[in-house]
């Protein structure tokens, strides 16, 4: 029996390095965000200090591990096969449900994660032991519950959400009084005062109140405690001075100084506070195993109350945790996908937002300019005029190979998210509450750019939107957590080690199909041949770039239509459902390349009218051939969803040649642009007669039908549809070859 226990602490092991992996590709957001969004630093270099900075705080996370040990639960409650249980059930749910999160690219909570996890495994153990128990009754089960304890790490995260807006949208306000956009026009005294304040904030509160409750804190604790003010103090006159010094002699910059001191700081931060979240439950149950294997007492019969003792944690598994989380650091390709989100909506400049607008936001956004409304009724006009002035951004120009290094934000901005987020998690740290790193991080992200007015009217209502999703995903996340914690520790309690094997290889499924279905969704990111506006000037760089794009959608649209045409035909209604999801991504990225128009055009050299006439046309012309693609594929799944009756074999035969003439001429378009044959357009244009022809010819046999032998209405709304909107498809591709042909013949006559 012993061994099966010893199995589950290997299986354990195995989970919390996965756990480890999943749960870093998520939180690296916390820590990289404001690095990478300002650009202040290269990208090897934020590599290198968050590394070191997680290895260090890696080692001081030890005071954290008590929350997994018996921050939600009574462990004398419970028996050691019980433990078990509970434990195995909250590892194999966290990782299924942040690697979930991840693939999906949205920040959730790892801390909500474990907290309700822990909660749901221990509710559900509880209640198979009170059914079991004819002297207890549903009442008894805050027993089992440390019920006081749960709700103040609740409270305390849901509290952090509010703070972490409230506070990073005040400094950031003040800070952008002070320093306004122009930052090169700032005096050094201004630029080292600020450096004082915000570093001696950081060391303050990552190195010592970080340090409290870790082993490390009672070497020091005659120096610091009772000493608050004065280590502030005299850390402002030092930290200024070190930074008037850089400043003036060796002309560092010094907010860069800042922004790495402070990703060190919240790295150190995050894995000081949230390592408990992915080797807290495995280091508890080696506990348990231990002190069960030395006792000599059955399984079901020892009770956990050691558990309830404080028990120092191991530095060697702590730094091993903290090697796992950098390799993941730097090789996760999932972490990159959810700092992208991020970045995106804190933004400072407009451009592609990946959320779409909702009722929700749109009632935000109308609350907040009534609010904005009502304020400057208040604020004399003189004051509302000088606040403008702070937030009025420079313009300046940049060249079309450097127009894609411009930063989501600005340095002041990056250096306040990190300031006051490692500021307000180490607090959190020090009084052992194991606040969301993830909520207090995005929330002062998002509070500083709403002060920031990055959200501005063009595209605050995407950006809320965005927020609210982000926020809901973590209600969702507590919600799941505990629920299916739940179930999977009924579900262990009721098949024991043989249900662990099965659940351990589902986990095992999930993560590795999950893998490959990112890994493939990245590599169409990169295959995908979108015109770079980077180096796009001329109208022959627009006809060459755009020419890859064109051949790809007129790929995708022979094959949407050929699948519709085959798939009807067998009556299909699965692939006909997959196709309309296909046809579906197909016209978010035409509508994206819309939206994208106007930095396409500002990208341009002011010469080129004609080049952006041309892109214009072209965006015009595919999004007219995905819009009919659209419709045929719509109102085909429609009918075959609605169990009609299916097309007769004429019906068919008729929309197989129009498909055959179709395929043709997508074929003949894309051989021309992939050999910049233009002549060749001509003979495509000639063949527009003959596809029309064979439309007009199908449309009169169905007519034909109508007046003998077709039975069917619906049948014949159908084939009517797919037959006028296949006509409406040729049109706009013999149109896109005509626009081809004249604007080569244009380039060329120049």
């Amino acid at each position: 029996m012993e061994n099966i226990y010893f199995l589950m602490i290997l299986a354990l092991a195995l989970l919390a390095t996965i756990d480890l992996i999943v749960g870093v590709s998520n939180d690296a957001v916390n820590f990289l965000n404001s690095a990478i969004g300002s650009k202040a630093i290269s990208p090897k270099n934020i590599m290198i200090i968050a590394s070191i900075g997680v290895l260090v705080g890696a080692i001081t996370s030890s005071g954290m591990m008590e929350v997994a040990r018996k921050g939600i639960f009574v462990p004398s409650q419970f028996y050691f096969n019980e433990i078990m249980y509970i434990f195995m059930a909250v590892m194999i749910t966290d990782i299924l449900l942040l690697d979930i999160f991840n693939t999906l690219g949205m920040p959730t909570s790892t801390t909500v994660s474990i907290v309700f996890e822990l909660l749901g495994a221990a509710v559900a153990m509880s209640i198979l032991k009170i059914s079991a128990d004819e002297t207890k009754s549903m009442a008894d089960i805050w027993e089992y519950i440390n019920h006081e304890k749960a709700l103040l790490i609740i409270f305390g995260i849901l509290l952090s959400v509010v703070i972490a807006f409230s506070i990073g949208a005040l400094v950031q306000f003040f800070s952008r009084i002070v320093y306004s956009f122009n930052l090169q026009e700032k005096k050094s005294y201004i630029n080292a005062l600020f450096g004082g304040l915000a570093i001696t904030a950081i060391t303050y509160f990552i190195f010592i109140k970080g340090m409290k409750g870790t082993p490390y804190y009672t070497n020091t604790k005659h120096l610091i405690e009772g000493q608050t003010l004065n280590i502030l103090l005299m850390g402002i006159v030092v930290w200024t001075l070190i930074s008037q010094l850089l400043i003036s002699v060796f002309k560092v910059n010094i907010l860069k100084v800042i922004i790495g001191v402070g990703t060190f700081s919240l790295a150190m931060a995050f894995s000081g506070n949230d390592l408990v979240n992915f080797v807290g439950v495995p280091i508890a149950a080696w506990n348990s195993f231990e002190a069960w294997s030395a006792s000599g007492v059955p399984a079901h019969e020892f009770s956990m109350e050691i558990l309830a003792a404080k028990v120092p944690s191991n530095p060697l598994l702590l730094i091993l945790a903290g090697g796992v989380m950098v390799i993941t650091l730097w090789f996760s390709k999932k972490a990159k996908t959810v700092i992208e989100t991020g970045v995106n909506l804190s933004r400072q400049g407009d451009g592609h937002e990946k959320f779409q607008a909702t009722q929700a936001s749109r009632g935000l956004v109308r609350f907040g300019m009534l609010i904005n409304a009502g304020l400057n009724l208040l604020i004399p006009e003189k004051t509302k005029k000088y606040i403008d002035t702070r937030f009025e951004r420079p313009s300046f120009a940049l060249s079309k190979d450097k127009s894609y290094e411009v930063p989501a934000f600005d340095m002041v901005r990056a250096s306040i998210n990190l300031v006051v987020a490692g500021i307000l998690i180490s607090v959190g740290t020090s009084l052992k509450l194991p606040l969301s790193t993830t909520y207090v991080t995005f929330m002062v992200a998002m509070g500083t750019s709403l002060a920031d007015r990055a959200w501005g009217r063009e595209s605050a209502v995407y950006r809320i939107a965005g927020v609210l999703s982000v926020i809901g995903g973590w209600f969702l996340t507590a919600i799941v957590a505990f629920t299916f914690s739940a179930i999977v520790a009924f579900l262990i309690n009721l098949g024991g080690p043989s249900m662990i094997a099965i659940l351990l290889l589902t986990v095992l499924f999930l993560i590795t199909r999950n893998y490959i279905k990112h890994s493939q969704k990245e590599k169409e990111k990169e295959a995908k041949k979108a015109i770079k506006k980077e180096t796009v000037d001329t109208i022959n760089g627009v006809i060459n770039e755009s020419s890859d794009h064109i051949i790809q959608v007129l790929g995708r649209v022979r094959k949407l239509y050929s699948n519709v045409v085959i798939n009807l035909a067998d009556q299909n209604l699965d692939k006909l459902k997959k196709n309309d999801k296909h046809v579906n991504k197909l016209n978010q990225e035409i509508d994206e390349l819309r939206n994208d128009v106007f930095y396409f055009i500002k990208s341009l050299e002011k010469s080129s009218v004609e080049a952006s006439k041309f892109y214009i046309s072209v965006l015009g012309y595919l999004e007219d051939i995905s819009q009919s693609i659209s419709y045929i594929s719509k109102i085909s799944y429609k009918h075959v969803n609605n169990n009609h009756k299916p097309l007769n074999k004429e019906q068919i035969v008729d929309l197989k040649s129009i498909m055959s003439g179709l395929e043709t001429v997508l074929n003949d378009i894309s051989q021309v642009l992939e050999s910049q044959s233009f002549e060749k357009v001509f003979a495509i244009i000639e063949k527009k007669q003959t596809l029309l022809d064979n439309v007009s010819e199908s449309l009169g046999k169905q007519i034909d039908r109508i007046r003998t032998v077709e039975t069917s209405a619906k049948n014949t709304t159908l084939h009517f549809g797919i037959i006028m909107e296949s006509k409406d498809l040729i049109m706009a591709l013999i149109n896109l070859s005509e626009l081809i042909n004249s604007i080569q013949s244009s380039v060329v006559k120049k």
